[in-house]
């Protein structure tokens, strides 16, 4: 799994790289934004969702980007029933790259939005995880962002994720 991880974790480099090079080859508007999540994790083991995020966006036309989006996420472990067994917490930052189509064609209002990339752990010994990230959001055109996203994190047939809240405010370089 480590080898699978670190090809994606290349791959999704060399595609931001590419389309960075490509996108500022046309002179195509590009966008930074800065965003906070709150969310519920999907295990019992953990209480709470918390993290921040930049994203970089390479805008290919109005309707279409390429967001790079790199940040960290921390899940508060709890205890587990009433075993006395209290999980422990855990962090990593996220590195994923993807795809953000709008639904109107002014570059704002609805959109979708699926990444992919790779976690990498913060604890010595946690290694890294495939993280994938499908959402739904509202971008308004003074830069306010507000997105409902799932992300998932999937390493050696571990598996856990968050539903989450995303608010985030976008500048145009």
């Amino acid at each position: 799994m480590k080898t699978i991880t670190k090809i994606l974790a290349t791959s999704a480099a060399a595609v931001a790289l590419f389309v960075s090079t490509n996108v500022n080859a046309q002179t195509t508007p590009r966008n930074l934004g800065v965003g906070i999540i709150a969310g519920v994790p999907t295990s019992d083991a953990y209480s709470v969702a918390l993290g921040a995020d930049l994203r970089y966006q390479f805008n290919v036309d109005k309707q279409l980007s390429i967001p790079v989006t790199a940040g960290y996420t921390h899940f508060s472990g709890k205890e587990i029933g009433n075993t006395g067994v209290d999980f422990p917490s855990f962090g990593y930052i996220p590195v994923k790259v993807g795809a953000k189509y709008f639904f109107n064609e002014s570059g704002s209002g609805v959109y979708g939005l699926a990444e992919l990339g790779a976690g990498f752990g913060t604890k010595e010994g946690s290694g890294t995880s495939f993280v994938y990230s499908p959402a739904l959001g509202y971008s308004w055109s003074n830069g306010l962002d507000l997105g409902v996203k799932y992300e998932g994190l999937s390493r050696n047939s571990n598996n856990t994720g968050y539903v989450g809240l995303r608010l985030a405010y976008g500048f145009s370089l």
